[in-house]
């Protein structure tokens, strides 16, 4: 128990763990299960555990969360390589994430896809892509199919400052911003689009004023609370529910990890790093719960001690589940079976 209230532990199924996020400590609760997640990965990839690349996500847990609260599971949600916390928000299992990561049957689509290509058709999450900004005009394309539908459903694209100077951005936005497609933008800003720093690739230090170029709304939010990242969120989507079009949202954030596990981040000023941690988003809301009264810091002590046990058990039954084959590659491809 963490006070009166549950520890969300054994929660089995993607959609059972969405719901869960109703409650603030699950929340809190899920932010750390996110960061020792990612912290893990990194562990696994250094002992060669993890095959191809792979780009984790510690410091930006705030938005993901924020994004899992404030829209439905039957919204449409299209993400870039950097997604396991966002995965995990939306309500994909340990497991299922994991074991697409190790390339093990027990992931989300077999093990073929790996860490840059989860999946989960249950909460709304649409493949993710490892190619940069390709999420953008696919969100318009989900959104277009919702218009055109008549569904109440909008879609979501999450993706980073680099991907904002690709023209996929610019046709995705041109695109939702003409047609008025129920479709919200969220750019995580977290200052480097894979090596680069913006101030050398980028001619705006705000990418939210390019959303002026398409007469679409835009927000410019700090991406490391919870709570503006949500509120934000939650009246643009209210927005493209109601008929009024896209919206352009620039999260401001920050990684702790270089662009991929390979990369130490040596080509980051000193004490940049440091300046953001003071600011980590896990630590806000952790306080402000703290203070708030529904917390104590002997409770979230118990919650990461609880956190580090169950993802020692879930790396323990993804090291117990099969290798995908190379034939496992052919098995949902359409005109037949290679054995």
């Amino acid at each position: 128990m963490v006070g009166d209230r549950r520890v969300y532990v054994m929660i089995e199924t993607p959609l059972e763990r969405r719901a869960a996020l109703v409650d603030p400590v699950a929340r809190l609760d899920r932010m750390l299960e996110i960061r020792a997640f990612e912290d893990r990965i990194k562990l696994l990839f250094s002992e060669g555990l993890v095959h191809g690349t792979t780009h984790t996500c510690q410091g930006q847990e705030a938005i993901s969360i924020a994004l899992a609260i404030s829209i439905r599971p039957t919204d449409n949600v299209l993400c870039t390589y950097r997604s396991h916390g966002t995965a995990l928000a939306l309500g994909m299992t340990l497991d299922s994430v994991l074991g697409e990561i190790m390339g093990r049957t027990i992931g989300t689509i077999g093990g073929v896809g790996g860490s840059m290509h989860l999946s989960e058709a249950s909460i709304g999450l649409m493949p993710t892509s490892a190619i940069v900004g390709a999420g953008i005009p696919i969100a318009a394309g989900a959104a277009l199919s919702a218009q055109v539908l008549g569904e109440d459903r909008c879609a979501v694209a999450v993706f980073g400052d680099g991907a904002s100077n690709i023209g996929a951005f610019h046709e995705g936005l041109n695109l939702a911003s003409i047609w008025k497609l129920p479709v919200v933008f969220i750019c995580e800003n977290n200052t480097y689009g894979e090596y680069s720093r913006i101030n050398l690739t980028t001619p705006v230090s705000d990418i939210a004023v390019r959303a002026t170029s398409y007469a679409m709304p835009s927000a410019i939010v700090d991406g490391q609370s919870v709570d503006a990242v949500a509120t934000a969120i939650s009246e643009a989507v209210s927005r493209a529910r109601s008929g009024g079009g896209p919206t352009l949202l620039e999260c401001k954030t920050y990684r702790y990890s270089g662009h991929s596990r390979a990369d130490a981040g040596l080509y980051r000023p000193a004490g940049e790093l440091e300046t953001w941690m003071k600011r980590d988003p896990i630590d806000l809301y952790e306080k402000q719960l703290i203070d708030s009264g529904l917390l104590t810091k002997r409770d979230t002590d118990a919650m990461r001690k609880a956190i580090g046990e169950r993802i020692e058990d879930s790396v323990s039954r993804v090291m117990a589940s099969p290798l995908a084959t190379v034939a496992s590659m052919f098995e949902n491809v359409l005109g037949g079976l290679i054995k």
